[in-house]
């Protein structure tokens, strides 16, 4: 068994059932997510999901740091990045059977996703039905402009680079 614990620091620990840290997660992705609000795993805990208070949803791959969490080499994968409310989200779950997730804002929208894509599908109330086996064209909800963002394997060990002004812009 792990625990996870979701801080004001947008940062995710990971304890051992004992009691001891496992694991510190910080997300990846150039968009600040805020304190996180919401937690929530699939049923073999495989996939971490976190919800912020500037209405992001990050996705987490924790498969193979479970199997062995000793082993160095075995990390948790920060895969998808996106906006899914402007505002907090206050719930969030998984419904493994049609491989969706379904998120909850203060807005009061309950929105559902792709759960490996991050696709969106549309929110409850709408005047269509979902259609939950086409994912070939990327909408946005109305209130969210920026598209989900993708973390690559090979982005894992790049550190975020601070941009600094070094060269004359005559345009500026």
């Amino acid at each position: 068994p792990i625990l996870a614990s979701a801080h004001e620091s947008s940062c995710i620990r990971l304890w051992s059932i004992q009691g001891n840290l496992m694991k510190e997660l910080l997300p990846f992705s150039e968009h600040p997510s805020g304190p996180l609000t919401a937690l929530c795993t699939d049923i073999f805990t495989k996939i971490l999901l976190a919800g912020s208070e500037k209405g992001y949803i990050i996705r987490w791959n924790m498969a193979s740091f479970l199997e062995d969490p000793r082993n160095k080499k075995n990390e948790i994968k920060e895969e998808l990045c996106r906006r899914a409310h402007a505002t907090k989200v206050v719930e969030l779950f998984i419904e493994e059977e049609k491989n969706v997730v379904v998120t909850a804002s203060i807005d009061g929208s309950v929105r559902l996703w792709h759960a490996m894509t991050g696709y969106y599908f549309g929110y409850f109330g709408q005047a269509r039905k979902f259609e939950l086996s086409d994912t070939s064209r990327l909408i946005l909800p109305s209130d969210v402009s920026a598209f989900p963002a993708i973390i690559k394997e090979e982005s894992k060990d790049m550190e975020k680079k601070v941009k600094y002004p070094l060269i004359l812009d005559k345009d500026k």
